[in-house]
């Protein structure tokens, strides 16, 4: 059975590049970035592809690459390009399938879709989560906003400095299974996300029939 996972955060600068890394590489599965906002020469694609070892990935196009490094509505305002939800065509592939999305669950990509359009039921969330003032209520709406849209959120993967006691409380007030945990590395190479691979895959392909 092919599975899709589509990779969101509780906001910005969480992890969610490298988590995705991880994912794509645990599985080798297929990775796509539908919107990119920004840094073209240095996409989060490119990122990806620069930590994957296997052979099997395939990295498919955005469906809009986006010039500035704003919010997706904002970014395509500048480019004078509208983003619709129903235009954006998932890539077909026989392999599992990681989506990264952009920003956190409500970002907006026109006057009233936002990142929460782009998952199917199929999907499964994986919520990447970082240790900061304000995290725990920032994961516990975000997994609020994926069950008001019966999304399958179907696991957290802590990222950062460990800060066990909002980890705790997290684990505890959602019932969301916790997949595992990224530490704050002093780098990411390839090695190091091979290694994460190993940690994350028999979680990651749970209940895969």
């Amino acid at each position: 059975m092919n599975l899709k996972y589509f990779i969101t955060g509780i906001g910005t600068e969480v992890g969610k590049t490298i988590a995705a890394a991880i994912v794509t590489e645990a599985l080798e599965a297929d990775y796509w970035k539908p919107i990119q906002a920004g840094d073209l020469e240095k996409s989060d694609t490119h990122k990806i592809k620069s930590l994957i070892s296997n052979k099997k990935t395939v990295f498919h196009e955005n469906a809009y690459a986006l010039k500035t490094p704003m919010s997706p509505h904002a970014a395509a305002v500048i480019d004078n390009v509208k983003i619709r939800v129903s235009e954006i065509e998932e890539p077909g592939t026989k392999n599992h399938l990681v989506i990264e999305g952009a920003g956190g669950l409500l970002v907006p990509l026109n006057e009233v879709e936002t990142i929460a359009d782009l998952i199917q039921r199929d999907h499964r969330v994986i919520l990447v989560s970082r240790h900061y003032l304000g995290s725990i209520n920032h994961t516990l709406l975000t997994i609020e906003a994926l069950r008001a849209r019966d999304l399958n959120c179907f696991g957290i993967i802590f990222s950062g400095e460990e800060h066990p006691s909002s980890e705790k409380i997290i684990a505890e007030m959602s019932g969301v299974e916790i997949l595992g945990r990224i530490d704050q590395e002093p780098y990411f190479d390839r090695n190091v996300i091979l290694e994460y691979a190993e940690k994350f895959r028999n979680k990651l392909t749970e209940n895969e029939d």
